[in-house]
């Protein structure tokens, strides 16, 4: 069980950033329908999780640092006991455990809910309700949220009242991890690690990609995994160079590379790790060259993750770097470069996505790319290069944990160098 402290201490932190006579409102999440009267797996909403470490539906967080009341400052409601419920789906969380795994003191019944939060509201202790939304830039979803639907009730029930937003306090908070996340975060990446070594002794021409995933399955389930962080990538050949591929279905091939692109989840915690290497466990000559390429421009990026460093400054120098690199490759020539369309860089048709984003409850974790690096910050470094003509996709990624020095590879020892995967792939 994650220590509650980390719980308390990021309550604290949210409440210390709060105006005065505020209050703050969460819902957890609800189970999704998958078909007939079945629902998917249910996972915590993240920011729900980081303040409560509760994995149950219907809960509620209420938070009002002014309230007069001490007892009603911090008050976390769960579904109350159902009988029926417990009988079909398994023991319910009471009040003591919910108040042992969270650190709250109050825990009370979500159907108790309402009626505390309407008594904070009005007591004039209460005058600017905050409501938490998932922000994230590239993310566009046409299902309503329950928190979405949440906040709409709220403000309903409460329309004179001023409104605020979580998340641009809890994005900035979830950016620096502490040292409980850290240690959960680097047994993720251990996990992880262990399917990836894995693979290297088990992969041969001929397999299937799905294969190779049920093998990645064994070793997160056997090391207590709760599944994947994100839909895993297992691509032979050119399917690599679709940057989101995840079928995972088609047949390996004697002379074709395989990337991964996986991670397993937690206690609600991501890895993220990308990896290439030869099918037949050979690398080729043209393989070769195209795998230092990225490599070395990794090596050199690795460097920038330092404190003052950012985003953009990793995407960039990245950019700039692999240019060069492709000429080297003889995929355009430094002529070709002076003419190309400004707006239609050439190395942009062989590296098209970013190299860098963070990472923690989320895969892609709450982002800042302006911001500054600073400590207890970690980010992915994934360079790669996707040579469609040629079916030649890689891309090689480690997660990396910024301190006031160089950076901690939180895959530090995992094979990376050609001559580290051959050798560990003839075993």
């Amino acid at each position: 069980m994650i220590p509650n402290r980390l719980f308390i201490r990021n309550r604290a932190n949210l409440a210390a950033q709060l105006p005065p006579k505020s209050i703050v409102v969460f819902t957890a999440n609800e189970p999704m329908p998958r078909n007939g009267d079945e629902f998917y797996p249910f996972r915590q909403q993240s920011d729900f999780f980081y303040l409560t470490g509760i994995n149950e539906e219907n809960a509620f967080l209420l938070i009002a640092p002014d309230y007069p009341d001490e007892s009603l400052r911090e008050v976390l409601f769960i579904e109350p006991y159902d009988e029926v419920k417990a009988t079909w789906q398994g023991e319910m969380l009471d009040a003591k455990q919910a108040s042992e795994i969270s650190g709250v003191k109050t825990v009370k019944g979500s159907d108790a809910f309402y009626n505390v939060l309407n008594d904070i509201a009005f007591s004039g202790y209460g005058d600017t309700i905050f409501l938490n939304s998932y922000e994230y830039p590239k993310y566009e979803c046409a299902v309503e949220t329950i928190q979405q639907r949440f906040g709409k009730k709220i403000k309903e029930l409460y329309p004179m009242h001023q409104y605020g937003r979580t998340a641009p306090i809890l994005n900035a908070l979830r950016m620096i991890k502490s040292n409980d996340e850290i240690t959960i975060t680097q047994q993720a990446c251990n996990i992880t690690s262990k399917a990836f070594r894995r693979c290297l002794e088990t992969v041969k021409p001929s397999m299937f990609e799905y294969e190779v995933q049920a093998e990645i399955e064994y070793i997160f389930k056997q090391n207590n995994a709760t599944g994947h962080a994100y839909a895993p990538i297992i691509a032979g050949g050119k399917n690599a160079c679709c940057l989101h591929y995840s079928k995972n279905q088609s047949q390996l091939h004697d002379g074709d590379l395989l990337l991964f692109d996986i991670g397993c989840e937690y206690k609600n915690y991501s890895s993220d790790l990308s990896r290439t290497i030869p099918v037949n466990g050979k690398f080729t000559e043209r393989q070769k060259q195209c795998y230092n390429a990225v490599l070395r421009v990794m090596k050199e990026i690795t460097k920038l993750y330092r404190p003052g460093g950012c985003i953009n400054e990793i995407n960039e120098t990245t950019h700039r770097l692999m240019e060069q690199e492709m000429i080297q490759l003889g995929l355009f020539t430094e002529e070709d470069v002076k003419q190309q369309d400004p707006n239609k860089p050439l190395e942009r048709k062989y590296l098209m996505h970013g190299m860098s984003h963070h990472i923690g409850l989320d895969v892609h974790d709450s982002i800042d790319k302006f911001k500054p690096f600073e400590p207890g910050m970690i980010l992915t470094c994934e360079p790669g290069i996707y040579i469609r003509e040629e079916g030649i996709g890689i891309r090689i990624e480690n997660d990396l944990l910024i301190t006031q020095g160089e950076p901690i590879n939180l895959f530090e020892g995992l094979p990376i160098e050609i001559e580290e995967i051959e050798a560990a792939m003839q075993r």
